[in-house]
């Protein structure tokens, strides 16, 4: 069976706007729960392992957003050098994360940053630590619902050049790279991180091409960041993100991006 055999490649137009919105849904969940039309910030943060809003949640530093529509998560506030942060925790995976994101953009967020936990692929100078993934291979079947067939999703050039020297003051290393987008975690084999090792990939995770492709197709502005945390636990003691599973660190990352982006 070749490619063409597969759905993902038929019946596809990227031009044209889809029946079925975002902006649909919100109407009907604030309709059916009574809930107020309050806009999100302008910077909404997306939360994979759910460690920031459980934080959040269980120490008081943040609230619960009264207007946030959607069906699946919650959003929890806080604020970051003086720009009020919406976290939404839980989007795990690329068409999780980019359902989330369409649904951020429409109410009312001009930046999302992704900050998810990946496996180590090359070597690093140390872990855990950050890495600004600046393009992503497209192992994942979201990108091509807003992208033509293509090896790699990126991060927007002119965002990238933006984001030039923000992190210098950050508590941990944030480093510069490609990552690995996959659907199938327990499906990296060797020959699978060999592949992608091949391709010069620093990391391993599982949102970052479909957000990139989705940003790119939408014109809107997203920026993954991976939190490298592990090597595939194959060792043990893998895992380990700091200090309040590394919330703090993953904060002041998301700061950086929003004061590099987001004017004053």
């Amino acid at each position: 069976m070749s490619f063409e055999d597969v759905p993902l490649a038929h019946g596809k137009d990227y031009q044209a706007q889809s029946v079925f919105e975002p902006e649909n849904l919100l109407r009907e969940a604030r309709r059916q729960r009574g809930l107020p039309s309050v806009p999100v910030p302008r910077v909404a943060v997306l939360d994979p392992d759910g460690d920031i809003v459980r934080h959040l949640a269980t120490t008081g530093r943040g609230s619960r957003h009264p207007g946030w529509a959607c069906y699946h998560t919650e959003m929890w506030t806080t604020e970051v050098n003086g720009l009020e942060l919406g976290v939404v925790g839980m989007a795990v995976g690329a068409p999780f994360a980019v359902l989330v994101a369409e649904q951020l953009a429409a109410s009312g967020a001009d930046l999302v940053v992704s900050v998810t936990s990946a496996g180590q692929i090359a070597e690093l100078p140390r872990t855990p630590c950050f890495v600004l993934i600046t393009d992503a291979l497209r192992d994942e079947g979201t990108s091509l619902h807003y992208l033509p067939p293509g090896r790699w999703s990126h991060l927007d050039p002119t965002t990238a050049d933006k984001l030039t020297g923000a992190f210098d003051t950050t508590p941990e290393p944030v480093l510069t790279g490609p990552s690995w987008t996959t659907d199938a975690p327990y499906r990296e084999t060797a020959t699978a991180i060999d592949t992608a090792r091949g391709h010069g990939v620093l990391c391993v995770e599982m949102e970052a091409a479909a957000l990139y492709a989705y940003a790119q197709a939408r014109g809107r502005t997203v920026v993954c960041l991976a939190h490298v945390t592990n090597a595939m636990a194959v060792d043990g003691d893998d895992f380990e993100k700091g200090i309040d599973n590394g919330v703090h660190s993953a904060l002041a990352v998301v700061g950086a991006v929003a004061g590099a982006l987001i004017p004053a």
